[in-house]
């Protein structure tokens, strides 16, 4: 997929938003498809392939988080929320629901098009390293870098393309301590713009689908008793 052919699916309720966004989003050589509410939304993006969904938080009828559950559900399409203030509340469970990203109002135009650009070509290229083995088996847990797939025991589990990654980059390196801004840069490749506790969400989120017992400090990601770590800073 060329990332200047991507269709992306702008969703929010202002006119302003949607002009101000817009505008950037075509120059870029993006096609944009847009939506004023949560029904809609869902609606446009039944309708035909969308590489990309940005998504605001505050909208009428479903709102932006049940829209990315639903999405999520079905699909491993990308998603940026847009947030109208700093609030964590909105950008933990966004990430639990499976967003790859979000952006607080305001922010500049340079930075929402930087966000753009990096969903759109990790989603189109995904980032593979050449000594890294065709799978990885760690205790009944299966990946495959290729695929895209994890299982246990033979059972798929779905994860979203973050949390692939995350584990990817962990289970690849078993015993290495990784740094917040370590797994910043081999997920997102670089942390302009990101806040560094957006892992934790992630961390929190992949253990709760893969361990049994989540219970040990966030701090240590347990993978079918194997444990990786990452320092606090």
């Amino acid at each position: 997929m060329s990332t200047t052919a991507a269709t992306i699916l702008l969703v929010d309720d202002e006119e302003s938003i949607q002009k101000l966004l817009t505008y950037p989003l075509e120059r870029d050589g993006y096609r944009v498809v847009h939506a004023r509410d949560g029904d809609e939304a869902l609606r446009r993006f039944d309708e035909e392939p969308i590489d990309l969904v940005v998504l605001d938080v505050m909208l009428p009828k479903l709102d932006g988080l049940e829209v990315c559950k639903q999405l999520r559900s079905t699909s491993f399409v990308p998603i940026i929320m847009l947030t109208a203030r700093d609030d964590e509340v909105d950008k933990v469970l966004g990430l639990e629901l499976g967003a790859d990203d979000y952006i607080t109002k305001p922010f500049s135009i340079r930075e929402f098009r930087s966000r753009v650009r990096a969903a759109l070509r990790r989603a189109a290229t995904p980032q593979h390293d050449s000594s890294e083995p065709e799978s990885i088996a760690v205790n009944g847990l299966t990946i495959d870098p290729a695929r895209r797939t994890v299982d246990i025991g033979g059972q798929p589990v779905q994860l979203t393309y973050v949390e692939f990654e995350l584990l990817r980059a962990l289970a690849s390196r078993p015993g290495r301590v990784f740094t917040r801004q370590a797994l910043l840069e081999a997920v997102w490749g670089g942390s302009d713009y990101r806040d560094p506790r957006t892992i934790d969400v992630h961390v929190r989120h992949l253990r709760e689908k893969l361990e049994r017992d989540a219970s040990e400090p966030e701090i240590i990601l347990t993978v079918r008793g194997v444990g990786y770590r990452f320092r606090d800073r």
